[in-house]
């Protein structure tokens, strides 16, 4: 008799609501992200993608419920346990002045030191593998405030890899990378899910790049869950209406047989969608 083994969920929000001041984004939200997938948030500007990402990496305290890493009220565990857990890359984070790249790719070592640990070869190692990883091994030295956007992007991603945490949050981890270098991260996002069982959930905009690089697709749009499931049932016809205000085909990607969305020569937005 064969068994198999049931998910477990590395996040889980429990009937959250999420605001801010007056504003509420989410209200009685309930939602988990299973440990070892990439699991990706779509939808319009405005969706609450980023809100979502926040409350998962302690960023944004919910109003009301609670959210858990792997069990425990996240609230409860101490900052530092956090951070070898869970691996944060902001939407738009802020470099420190006077940064090389090797200085905030070892960031990420910080939450394994402590005064009586300083940095050792193990950590060395991490920093090196992921200035490597993001092909930014010869900049190494360089102060991250002369790289361009790309460059700065891969910086803090390789602050994300040498951080070697169980759970990645990324959102918009390809922000101003061409199509190349959008490829190449999402390749490493995937190897790092495959040869180290990462558990990541991040947010993307390109909606065929989503397909192509998730196990499981959240579509969200006015504060809830619209459609929720692996890419192909998600990026459906209707969904992207509801979603995105989209009137589009979905087609097989010739390469893998991801979903491709290909959108009707044209597309008026509905009113609650086009200021967003």
């Amino acid at each position: 008799m064969t068994t198999t083994t049931r998910p477990v969920a590395a996040l889980d929000a429990e009937r959250v609501t999420l605001a801010y001041d007056q504003r509420t984004v989410f209200q009685d939200l309930s939602l988990s992200v299973m440990e070892g997938q990439i699991t990706t948030l779509v939808g319009a500007n405005g969706s609450g993608k980023s809100t979502l990402l926040k409350a998962f990496g302690r960023l944004l305290s919910p109003r009301s419920g609670r959210i858990h890493l792997q069990g425990k009220a996240l609230r409860t565990i101490p900052t530092r346990q956090v951070a070898r857990q869970l691996a944060v890359l902001p939407q738009k984070p802020l470099t420190p002045p006077a940064t090389t790249v090797r200085e905030l790719a070892a960031r990420g070592r910080h939450p394994h030191q402590t005064w009586f640990r300083p940095l050792t070869s193990q950590d060395t190692a991490a920093i090196d593998a992921a200035l490597d990883a993001t092909g930014l091994t010869g900049l190494a030295g360089r102060d991250v405030a002369t790289l361009s956007g790309g460059q700065i992007q891969r910086a803090w991603i390789a602050l994300v890899l040498a951080q070697q945490t169980p759970i990645a949050l990324l959102d918009e981890p390809t922000t101003f990378l061409d199509l190349a270098h959008q490829l190449e991260i999402l390749h490493l996002v995937r190897r790092l899910n495959r040869d180290h069982r990462t558990t990541v959930l991040m947010v993307l905009h390109d909606l065929w790049l989503a397909g192509r690089f998730s196990d499981r697709l959240i579509a969200l749009a006015g504060g809830q869950v619209v459609a929720d499931g692996s890419p192909w049932e998600v990026l459906k016809p209707g969904v992207l209406r509801q979603a995105f205000g989209l009137e589009a085909q979905v087609v097989s990607e010739p390469v893998t047989g991801s979903p491709l969305v290909v959108p009707a020569a044209e597309t008026v937005l509905p009113h609650d969608l086009a200021g967003s």
